[in-house]
C-alpha cells in the first residue's frame, strides 16, 4: 500500500485527517481507516494543511461532527464531501 495522505479513526467519522505537507486541491487521496486498517479514495476539493480535517461526506448545517470516533461539533455551515473542516464551518457544543 502507498502512503496514505488522509487517516480516519472510526468507522462512523464524519472527518479525516490530513497527514501529508502541501495537500492541493484536486489531489486523489489515498485514506486509511485506522481501526480496521481498510483503505478508501476521496478527492480533496481543496488545499488542505497538513493536521487538519477533511469532510468524508458532505455535513449538512447543524450536523454533528465525528473524529476519532467522537463528537468534536457541530457544522455551522454545510460542507461538502472533500472540503476544509476548520473554525470557518465547525464549532464546539459547550457554548
Amino acid at each position: 500500500m502507498s502512503q496514505p495522505q488522509l487517516l480516519v479513526h472510526d468507522g462512523k467519522d464524519t472527518v479525516g485527517v490530513v497527514v501529508v505537507e502541501g495537500l492541493r486541491a484536486g489531489t486523489d487521496m489515498l485514506g486509511v481507516v485506522t481501526h480496521d486498517n481498510s483503505d478508501f479514495h476521496l478527492t480533496a476539493e481543496e488545499d488542505i494543511p497538513i493536521g487538519h480535517k477533511v469532510a468524508l461526506r458532505d455535513i449538512a448545517s447543524g450536523d454533528t461532527i465525528w473524529k476519532y470516533g467522537q463528537d468534536i461539533g457541530k457544522a455551522v455551515a454545510d460542507i461538502r464531501k472533500g472540503h476544509h473542516v476548520h473554525t470557518q464551518n465547525v464549532k464546539t457544543k459547550r457554548w
